[in-house]
C-alpha cells in the first residue's frame, strides 16, 4: 500500500505564504498545506462557473481555522477537525493553519489550470 508524509512528499510547491507539499496516489492528490498568512481564493474563483470552486476535498485540520462558504452557509473546521466539502464552496483559512487535504486529481488540475490562468491575466500575461 502505497503511503504519502509531509517530509516524504514528492512535490513542493510554494503560492506566496502558502507551501503545498503533495503526491499523486491512485486517482486522488495528498496535501499538507501550510499558511503563513490568510489565505482566499475570491479573485482567481471569480474566472470559474458560480465563483465557486468545482473541486471536493476531505481532510484534517492540524492546527488553525479554515472556512468554507457556500450560498446558503458555511462550514468551519478548526484543529482536530477532519472534513469533507463539495464542490460548490469558496475557501479562507487563517495564517498558521496547517492541514492535510484530499482531492481528485483530475478536478484538482482543472482548478489549478484556472488559478494560473488568472494569475496570468493578472500580471499581464
Amino acid at each position: 500500500m502505497p503511503k504519502i508524509s509531509k517530509i516524504t512528499a514528492s512535490r513542493v510547491l510554494e503560492f506566496g505564504p502558502v507551501t503545498d507539499r503533495r503526491e499523486d496516489m491512485d486517482g486522488y492528490t495528498v496535501e499538507f498545506v501550510s499558511f503563513a498568512a490568510d489565505a482566499d481564493l475570491d479573485g482567481p474563483l471569480k474566472a470559474l462557473p458560480g465563483s465557486h470552486c468545482p473541486c471536493p476535498h476531505w481532510g484534517y485540520v492540524f492546527a488553525g481555522h479554515v472556512r468554507f462558504v457556500f450560498d446558503d452557509h458555511e462550514e468551519v473546521y478548526e484543529t482536530g477537525d477532519a472534513f469533507y466539502t463539495p464542490p460548490g464552496h469558496r475557501p479562507y483559512v487563517d495564517a498558521g493553519t496547517e492541514l492535510l487535504q484530499f482531492s481528485p486529481t483530475d478536478q484538482l488540475a482543472e482548478l489549478e489550470q484556472a488559478i494560473a490562468d488568472w494569475m496570468s491575466r493578472q500580471q499581464g500575461g
